[in-house]
């Protein structure tokens, strides 16, 4: 199974490669296109939409992988190398993704309420609890195992009850969609970063054995680089909300399904470090958009650190490399932290 984490990559990023000037073509056509503001770079209008090809690449790939693996494992009776378990989830990831990006479509081309973003995105996290990726506790950070005890410790996890488990995922699933759409603001940036930890997000399931979570992470990565392509400054199309929620449900649901099931204190800090840079952006402009009683939804050009760098004088193409490598010092730091707790 190991060998198609590259073949997903590699599929998913010829897909996104090959369909984004199609997509490009149809936004201009049905004028779902960015007409600059205020608050934009862009000085010239520029079509949305590029999400769409993203998210078509991706579910082609994670279709193509799961029949082949149906086909391959056994041809007279279409069995599954996946565990039910597994299948759920996949399930799950693929009914999501599907809800967002077509709700995400529609706020591209229409500029819909906020409300429905937000209903799109809460009933993608509910999905994702009902196929059994859910956030289901963390370890005990007031519990020390003794040197006696070998393999596996009940008493160093918190189980969560089945109530909170739900709400905890449907935030997590939330929180961390619309902080990567919050750093969507330069080009190439909310690409970069996700491609960044999307990878940080394979190497740790493939340590653990997870092979169906690295393919996945392996085809984010993919749709990424595939869309940095057309995505880089100067962008000549831009993802979008269905890209960007997109992409932030899936590394959402790798971290629910990965890192957050590791039986140690770092459980839950471990995802936080990955997509670290989008959190504490989103948190530190949620909290001053808070004490300024202004509403957390409205969009602006000064609170984010994309926003910050480009004030300071930084070039858009300079930003986006001064964020691409905060993220990769706070993956590496979560790539240490975890070798030390596997070891």
């Amino acid at each position: 199974m190991w060998r198609l984490v590259p073949i997903a990559f590699a599929l998913s990023l010829a897909l996104t490669y090959l369909l984004t000037p199609l997509v490009r073509k149809l936004a201009i056509r049905f004028g779902a296109v960015a007409i600059p503001r205020d608050r934009d770079v862009h000085s010239e209008p520029v079509p949305r939409w590029g999400g769409v090809s993203m998210v078509s690449a991706f579910l082609v790939t994670l279709g193509a992988i799961f029949v082949y693996t149906l086909l391959r494992n056994d041809h007279r009776h279409f069995a599954t190398p996946w565990t039910d378990h597994q299948l759920h989830q996949f399930v799950g990831i693929f009914l999501a993704t599907l809800l967002i990006a077509i709700v995400g479509a529609l706020d591209d081309k229409f500029e819909l309420s906020a409300i429905w973003q937000s209903l799109a995105l809460a009933a993608s996290g509910l999905i994702l609890y009902l196929s059994g990726a859910s956030i289901e506790g963390m370890g005990n950070p007031f519990y020390n195992s003794p040197a006696t005890v070998h393999g596996y410790d009940p008493h160093s996890w918190i189980q969560f009850p089945e109530w909170f488990q739900a709400v905890a995922t449907v935030i997590w699933v939330f929180g961390v969609a619309k902080t990567v759409d919050f750093i969507d603001g330069l080009d190439g940036l909310a690409a970069g970063v996700c491609a960044i930890c999307a990878t940080t997000l394979a190497l740790m399931s493939a340590q653990t054995g997870q092979y169906e979570v690295t393919i996945i992470a392996a085809a984010v990565v993919g749709v990424c680089v595939g869309f940095l392509r057309f995505n880089y400054n100067p962008a000549t199309i831009i993802m979008g909300t269905v890209g960007a929620q997109f992409l932030g449900f899936i590394l959402a649901a790798i971290s629910v399904v990965g890192t957050l099931k590791i039986p140690a204190t770092v459980s839950v800090l471990l995802p936080l470090l990955v997509l670290g840079v989008p959190i504490f952006d989103g948190i530190r402009v949620v909290t001053q958009r808070a004490i300024k009683r202004t509403p957390a939804y409205l969009p602006d050009k000064t609170s984010h650190i994309h926003h910050i760098l480009i004030n300071k004088g930084l070039s858009v193409k300079r930003a986006v490399w001064v964020i691409y490598a905060l993220t990769a010092c706070l993956c590496l730091v979560a790539l240490v932290v975890f070798h030390q707790v596997r070891h």
